[in-house]
Parts: C-alpha cells; structure tokens; sequence
C-alpha cells in the first residue's frame, strides 16, 4: 500500500493497521508528482494507495497506467470521489474486532524509495522484526522519551525520520503531538511549542535556522527539556544561537533509509559542536578507504558500517529487485554508505559530505558541506548549497547558492559576494572559498516564493508555492 498522506492522525493509523494485516507500506511524500507516483506504483506493484484531496487528481491521472493497482482509499471529510472509496467513511462502519496476521520475522513491513545522483530512485526494504525493534534504543538513548513525554517531529510523513514519531515513541510509551502544519512557519512553530506542553521537538536543521532568526524571547516554552535535529549537517552557530536563546541543547544524530540511527550525540554525552556524535548500537561504524580497508583517526573516507561476519539486526533487507546495487553497496566487511566522513581520536564522527558530491579542485578535495557551514555563519545567509562547477584551469570550483536574510537583502550584490568569500577564506581554508560570482533574491517565507540563485548574473525568477524544506 503506497501510503502519500499530510500530517494527519491517519497517517500513524494507517501505519499500526499495515503491520497488523501483514501489508507492506510504502510512505511517500505529498509533493510527488503524476510521473513520480507512475513510477512508484510501477516499480512496487502495490495494489492500493491511500492519499488526500489534494493528490487524488494525480493518482487518477496515471492510475490506468498501473495495473496492479485495485483500490484506491480516499482520507476525505468531502463528498465521495468516483472509483475511490472513503476512508473515515469505512472507519466509522468498521468492526471493533479483528485479527493479526502472524507474520515471520523476515517477512517485509516497508519499502522506502531512496534516490541517489543517477539512475531512478532505489526501494529500500526493511523487514517486520528488526526495523521498529531498531528504534527502541534510540528511542530510549538519543530521542530520550518516556512516559510522561510529548513528542513533535515535524518532518513530512514520506520521509524515513517519520518513522520515529511511531516506533521510537510507541514502544517508550510516549504520546507523539501531530502538527499538519500544511506549510513550514517558524512563527507557527513558536507559537506552538508555547501553547501546548511539548517535552520533545525533533526538527530538520534548516527548520532551526529559520528559528533562530526569530525574536525567541518574546516566546514561553514552559514544557520543552529535549531537542533534536537530523536530516542534514548541522551548522554550529545554529546550535549555539538555539541553546542561547532558549537554554535547551540541540542534539544532532545521522541515519539512512537503509538503517536507523547510526550516530548521535545522546543526552549526557559531551558535545563537539559540529560533530554529528558517536556510533550507537548496534553498530560498528568506522572510516574505510575505497577498499573497505579500516582508516586511522583524522583521515577522511567513507562512512562505513561492519555486516561481516554478524549482520546489524536493525539493517534493510535489500534493494529490491536491484541485487547488483545491494551488492554494490558493500565493501569488503562492511556497507559503504554513501558518505564522507571522517573520525576523531575519542571516536566522534565529523560529516564532510556525499562521495558524489566531493568537488575536487586542483587535486584539493573540498566538501560541500565545509563550505556551507562556514557560510553559515555570516549574519547575510539565511540558506546555502553548495556545489561543483566546472573550470577549465582547475577542473571544478565552489559554486555557492545563498539565500540572504531579511537585513542583507537590499545590499549591493558584488560588495555583498566579495565579502562572503572574504569570510569563508577566514572562516575555512582559504582554497576552499566560491570562485563563481553569486547574484542572489531574498527569500520571502512569507508569500512562500522558491527561489534559485546562480552565477554569472542570471536570477530565475521566483515560482510560487511551498517551500519544501
């Protein structure tokens, strides 16, 4: 069952009701598109979906294009939609008796499509036994709920941190807080987090960048003891500005699709600012050279994590009907995933980007995310992404994409660009500063404007709509 829904109380409903059944679900988030849910529904041959009003069109715009799709399950207080049934409709005709389908401990409970820098997006498939036992310990250790507990995390229900808000807070007995929060307000956020006795915030990074921006003394959290970020590197200035302001820590922890939590940085556990933590059960996690080949502390190489000779239980089956990617992901003992990384002699692990994403400039390996954090501490940048740009002298070069904050968006452009590349050298080796004139547009939050800067003096114009974050 292809599961596409907001952040709405039947999203975690529908998830409790596919492990009962026996039915693979396969989150995914709502902003997919006519060509991303064909291929999805293709590729899975998942027989029904469940949506809301706003993708329904979508879904019957390619359904006939999907054989093996038979039911389609609308989440709707509106008239029925013709060829769907509605879902609270059903649920208020339901039985309150029901049987659980005895399922074995490697049969599957959920696909999730991962995508990578080339090729169509991977299915990631997790089995009934491991994934939401995988949760437990982090639950208890990183996420740190209990009983008494109310936990908010705010990211889209496609996503894999998603599954926190389910198998971390139901077996620690916590009660999880749903937002549906159709559009991403830091003002929202606030006045939510003072209104309601929220103990536990979980949040991507840019999410509390945006945050920081706010006045947050005019805000009173009188519940909030615990935070948490993961998703993408956390920047040090937002950590530090956010304990500032509101006396809570922000505890940063990093996972994959493929996995749960493999590193964190647990509550009472010393924090290195920029660290993204130690590894956590059960995990061996360690930096390996291109042969699988174990490196000593301060070398950088890929993040790595040992299934040789004992396979981590918390660990995704495969990528279905793709064994020559399964088997490419491996190394040796170990499974490469993906990132770059290196460790520190007291074992805590420094994120320095994707190993596709490395930008190699006369023979000086530089990542993305060095950069972007350094840019981040600049008072004018409220976003950035960094990425390669082709040159003919050095091969590639630091090509940067700011989004300025409220008070920088009027300043002269070039002044403003000599100064942040001024600041990077400072901040960061000097070799490592964008080359590539930036112009840039001031995000309006507010109208929900996207908006793209480039190089070279060429501005797209904004698109309206959200801003995915």
């Amino acid at each position: 069952m292809m599961l596409v829904l907001p952040r709405l109380p039947e999203w975690w409903l529908v998830s409790v009701a596919c492990m009962r059944t026996g039915v693979v679900m396969i989150p995914g988030v709502t902003q997919l598109t006519e060509k991303d849910l064909k291929y999805r529904l293709q590729a899975s041959r998942a027989k029904s979906i469940i949506t809301s009003d706003s993708l329904a069109p979508r879904v019957d715009a390619i359904s006939a294009e999907c054989p093996s799709l038979q039911t389609k399950l609308l989440v709707s207080d509106s008239d029925s939609r013709p060829g769907w049934l509605n879902f609270r409709e059903l649920l208020r005709e339901a039985p309150t008796e029901h049987n659980c389908l005895r399922t074995k401990s490697r049969d599957p409970l959920a696909i999730y499509f991962t995508s990578g820098t080339t090729g169509a997006p991977k299915m990631v498939e997790h089995s009934q036994s491991s994934y939401g036992l995988g949760f437990v310990a982090s639950g208890r250790r990183w996420v740190a709920l209990t009983e008494s507990d109310i936990f908010w995390n705010t990211t889209d229900t496609g996503w894999v941190k998603a599954a926190w808000t389910l198998f971390s807070a139901w077996p620690n007995g916590a009660c999880i807080f749903v937002h549906e929060l159709p559009r991403v307000d830091a003002k929202v956020i606030l006045n939510t987090l003072s209104t309601f006795p929220i103990t536990t915030l979980c949040c991507v990074p840019t999410i509390f960048r945006l945050l920081v921006q706010e006045d947050l003394t005019r805000y009173q959290f009188q519940s909030l003891r615990h935070c948490l970020t993961g998703g993408e590197a956390l920047n040090p200035d937002v950590r530090e500005k956010w304990k500032r302001q509101t006396g809570v820590e922000l505890y940063e922890g990093y996972g994959q699709s493929e996995t749960v939590v493999i590193c964190a940085n647990p509550k009472g556990m010393k924090i290195k600012s920029g660290s993204m933590g130690k590894a956590v059960p059960p995990y061996d996690v360690q930096i390996v050279d291109d042969k699988g080949n174990v490196l000593p502390p301060g070398e950088e190489g890929n993040v790595a994590i040992r299934i040789r000779p004992t396979r981590p239980f918390c660990f995704f089956n495969c990528y279905l009907d793709n064994p020559e990617k399964t088997a490419a992901s491996e190394q040796g003992d170990f499974y490469i995933t993906g990132d770059r990384a290196r460790m520190d002699k007291d074992g805590y692990f420094w994120f320095m980007g994707r190993n596709d994403d490395v930008i190699n400039s006369s023979s000086y390996r530089i990542g993305p995310v060095e950069v972007e954090s350094a840019l981040a501490e600049h008072p004018a940048v409220l976003e950035s992404a960094v990425v390669s740009s082709p040159d003919p002298i050095r091969g590639e070069v630091v090509k940067a994409f700011i989004v300025l904050t409220p008070d920088y968006s009027s300043h002269d452009p070039e002044a403003l660009t000599r100064e942040l590349q001024e600041h990077v050298k400072r901040v960061t080796a000097p070799y490592k500063y964008p080359r590539k004139n930036c112009q840039r547009r001031f995000l309006e939050r507010s109208k929900g404007v996207n908006c793209e800067v480039r190089s070279g003096g060429n501005e797209v114009q904004p698109q309206e709509g959200p801003v995915d974050l």
